[in-house]
């Protein structure tokens, strides 16, 4: 599992390196600012005395260093404004009213947000002030529809400074990154349980919903996503656009995977009973395959012409057009 993530997080640095995404700016909300920590670099001016400007860097305990000053300045989780007002304090014993000029000029302690998997546009997101895991999915245009409805997000890092919440998001021991998944309706209804903020560094990845496929006797052949809520044998037969003519409602076959191999168990189902009421609808699970009647092909080959696209309808129903 620790290498699975690490092999995650390294996709994810060599994407970025290949244009995975621009880096989306949030713009800093009024009246608040972000605040410093190891490895930013400063760069200090002072008007009219450019013997004392400095260009410095957080060093990993969160200090710098200020030429003509013996003490280091802590600059870990505080303001530029902070930071200033010490720094000014502190040449005002060489020089009368310095008007000091300090900024970040590179957060390198604010690593981009990465937001992939099955968004419509995955981003990288700079965040300039506090956001929550739905304004940073709305930065990738959302889950797309053959999303499986859940989100997981890695916390790659501590939070720079304390936050409510990063005991829990602590290891728990195993060497596993921390993660926690969410849905995406949850999300969507924006409840703090289901949209926690998101912090610099985090991973969102959004899951690909598993397949099911619908072969045989049916109007489209066709791969159908599960989706959050489960996906029922009579519902993936609606989307496959129901019945073809020649098809035997009563003699369904869902081949499933059986556990832990490739081998597959047969379930004998009976549509008809499932629409009087006295067979209860099946629930299909990742990687079934619903043969209503038989196939003119064989299985297998019927699935990888699914999969690849080259599948042909053999309905007399009007043309199709499938939008994956």
């Amino acid at each position: 599992m620790k290498f699975r993530v690490l092999l995650l997080i390294s996709a994810v640095v060599a994407l970025s390196t290949l244009g995975f995404g621009q880096d989306l700016p949030l713009g800093t909300a009024q009246g608040s600012a972000m605040t410093m920590g190891p490895g930013d670099e400063i760069t200090v001016k002072v008007l009219g005395e450019p013997q004392f400007d400095f260009v410095t860097s957080v060093d990993e305990e969160g200090n710098i260093e200020v030429p003509f000053v013996k003490e280091h300045l802590v600059a870990k989780c505080r303001t530029e404004r902070d930071l200033r007002n010490d720094v000014t304090k502190k040449l005002s014993v060489y020089l009368r009213d310095p008007q000091v000029n300090l900024r970040v000029t590179d957060r390198k302690s604010r690593p981009p947000v990465s937001v992939y998997g099955e968004v419509v546009m995955p981003q990288q997101v700079t965040l300039g002030r506090k956001a929550t895991l739905r304004e940073v999915l709305a930065f990738a245009g959302g889950a797309k529809e053959r999303s499986s409805g859940m989100v997981q997000v890695y916390r790659t890092r501590a939070p720079l400074c304390s936050a409510p919440d990063e005991a829990e998001w602590k290891s728990t021991g195993d060497g596993n990154i921390p993660s926690r998944f969410y849905s995406v309706s949850s999300i969507q209804k924006g409840g703090d349980d289901s949209n926690p903020q998101i912090f610099p560094g985090d991973l969102v990845v959004v899951g690909k919903a598993p397949p099911v496929y619908v072969i045989g006797q049916v109007k489209i052949l066709k791969e159908i996503t599960i989706g959050e809520n489960g996906l029922s044998l009579v519902e993936a037969l609606s989307q496959a656009g129901g019945f073809g003519e020649r098809a035997k409602s009563k003699d369904i076959k869902i081949r499933r995977l059986k556990a832990n191999s490739r081998e597959r168990e047969i379930i004998a189902v009976n549509y008809d009973l499932i629409k009087k009421g006295t067979q209860k609808d099946v629930m299909l699970q990742p990687e079934d395959i619903v043969e209503v009647d038989k196939a003119p092909k064989s299985v297998a080959q019927t699935v990888l012409e699914i999969v690849t696209g080259s599948v042909k309808s053999f309905s007399n129903v009007l043309p199709q057009t499938i939008l994956y």
